[in-house]
This record gives structure tokens, C-alpha cells and sequence, in this order.
């Protein structure tokens, strides 16, 4: 071995001192430098790990196909700018295309609205056919109970209550839909007795009363009840029974 090669084979032996070591582009400071066998990111995703699968139950394109759909968009309507969804936006560009003359744009805006139409018939014959089948059964369940001479709960909505129009193919309910909507109907339909026939008595009192304050007192009574009665009536048309 020549003196040159012993002089290289202790320079590589011997490591720089912090002090030599000049930290520049491609040299960070030796107590920053990556330790080998350790990561330079503990937090970081652990080894092995992969995108976690979506549950079975879960449809995360749809969820986000109806959040885009209805994201509100700004869109140029003459001098002014307005605020719709997506949606409308799209549609509407589609049925501006179709006015214009685009073919495809035209059909396809053709078959969209045939099919909502017809879905929107279906619906309705579905709720006509089911409020009529309703008010029929429990209709013939009523009398049959009369006619046996037994009582249970009436049913919510009441058939009394479901007026059927088959010529203009419309459904009304005029009464409670939920047991808790009965609960304050009932309420308000006995008021209204009561004050039918509280007013009479009022009526009687205020035409033999001489003390001034007593019939100021009476009057505004009158006053209160005939507003609150002008209310219920529009409600609670007619005086039927409590069933």
C-alpha cells in the first residue's frame, strides 16, 4: 500500500465533526436527518392501510349527485343575476337549446316531461283509488258496528271527513289526520259548543244587567266569543256530534 492510499483510507474513516460539516442544498443539519430503521412521518398512514371500503349500506354517489344537483348556482337572467339549483339551471338550458331548434334537445326534453307527467298521473290515481277505498271500508265497518251495537275508537282521518269529488278526480280531508291532530280538534269543536251555547245566556244577562261595568264586562265577553265562534264555524261547519 502507497502513502497516497493510506492518507484516502483514513480520510474516509474519519467523520466530520458538526463543526466541518457544512449544511447546505442536499445537506440538512445532521440532528434533522432521517435515522435509519425510523420514519420520518410517525403520524402518517400506517404501513399496509388502503382506502377504507364504503359500508354496505352506503351509496356515496348518490349522495353526491343529489348535493350537486341542488348546489345553488348564479346564472344571467336579463339585467340581474339569480340564484337556482343546478338543476333548474341545467333543465332549463336544455329546454332553451330545444326552443332554439336543437333536435336532441327536443326529444329528450319531450320524453322528461311525458315521463314526469305520467308519473305524477300515477300518484294521483293511487291516492284517489286509496282515499275512495278508505272512506268505503270504513264506512261499512261504522255501520256494521251501529248495527251490532258496538263501540270502539273511530278511525283517524274519519270517512266523514274524506270528500271524494270523482268528477274533478280531487281528494279533501276536512278533519284530523294524526290522533294528536284529533286531540286538539276535539278541543276546539267542544269550544265552540260551549260558546254556542254560552252566548245566548250572555245575550240574557247583558238585558237585565243596570251596573255599567258589569255590562262592559259582558259585552266584551259577547264581542270575544262571537269573533272566536265567526273562526270555528269556518272549521267546525254545522254542529255535529262528537264521535
Amino acid at each position: 500500500m502507497t502513502r497516497r492510499d493510506e492518507k484516502a483510507r483514513k480520510a474516509l474513516a474519519t467523520r466530520p465533526s458538526d463543526k466541518d460539516y457544512e449544511v447546505g442544498y442536499a445537506k440538512p443539519p445532521v440532528e434533522s436527518q432521517f435515522k435509519k430503521g425510523k420514519s420520518g412521518n410517525p403520524k402518517g398512514r400506517p404501513r399496509g392501510s388502503r382506502n377504507k371500503a364504503p359500508a354496505l349500506n352506503e351509496e356515496r354517489l348518490k349522495a353526491i349527485i343529489m348535493e350537486e344537483a341542488y348546489r345553488t348556482i348564479k346564472i344571467n337572467e336579463g339585467s340581474k343575476q339569480i340564484a337556482i339549483p343546478m338543476a333548474k339551471a341545467v333543465l332549463r338550458s336544455l329546454a332553451h337549446n330545444a326552443v332554439k331548434g336543437n333536435t336532441r334537445a327536443q326529444r329528450l326534453f319531450s320524453e322528461m316531461l311525458a315521463s314526469t307527467e305520467a308519473a305524477n298521473k300515477r300518484l294521483h290515481d293511487e291516492w284517489l283509488e286509496t282515499a275512495i277505498n278508505y272512506k268505503i271500508e270504513w264506512q261499512n265497518e261504522l255501520e256494521r258496528r251501529r248495527k251490532l251495537g258496538t263501540s270502539a275508537p273511530d278511525p283517524v282521518p274519519h270517512p266523514d271527513d274524506i270528500i271524494v269529488d270523482v268528477r274533478e278526480g280531487t281528494v279533501h280531508i276536512n278533519g284530523p289526520m294524526t290522533a294528536e291532530e284529533k286531540a286538539d280538534y276535539d278541543w276546539w269543536r267542544d269550544r265552540k259548543a260551549e260558546w254556542e251555547d254560552e252566548l245566548p245566556r250572555l245575550h240574557a244577562d247583558l238585558e237585565t244587567e243596570t251596573d255599567p261595568r258589569m255590562r262592559q264586562f259582558i259585552q266584551d265577553e259577547i264581542t270575544h266569543g262571537e269573533n272566536l265562534l265567526d273562526k270555528l264555524r269556518i272549521v267546525f261547519p254545522g254542529r255535529r256530534q262528537s264521535r
